[in-house]
């Protein structure tokens, strides 16, 4: 009988293969977090969609964050500024975004084009 992985191993697989998908996959899971509240889901969620990436060391190259720092983040469950940013965005009626720079630079350059 074949060995199975569990489902957080299989999710970062099929994230890791198809960067649409891990997009979909990070701006449900900010959604479902802007709903609900629920940071340690979030957390352990965007976990999977860092380790789909590459993990926290790949990160950490890319953006100069130090690995500990970036770690310690993710594991957190009393992230104040992130809840603090969620209740003041409700408060104003807005909302985070994920989305994929390119995608956002078209639309930038769309709506900043003369006619």
């Amino acid at each position: 009988m074949r060995e199975m992985g569990n489902w957080r191993e299989y999710q970062i697989r099929r994230l890791a293969n198809d960067r649409e998908a891990a997009i979909d996959y990070l701006q449900l899971t900010l959604e479902e977090y802007l709903a609900d509240g629920d940071l340690t889901f979030f957390l352990k969620e965007l976990r999977v969609f860092i380790a789909s990436q590459g993990g926290v060391v790949e990160i950490c190259k890319q953006t100069g964050i130090n690995a500990e720092t970036l770690s310690d983040a993710l594991s957190n469950e009393d992230a104040p500024l992130f809840d603090l940013l969620r209740t003041i965005l409700n408060s104003l009626e807005c909302r985070l975004s994920i989305e994929p720079q390119a995608r956002m630079n078209t639309i930038l350059e769309t709506a900043t084009d003369s006619p």
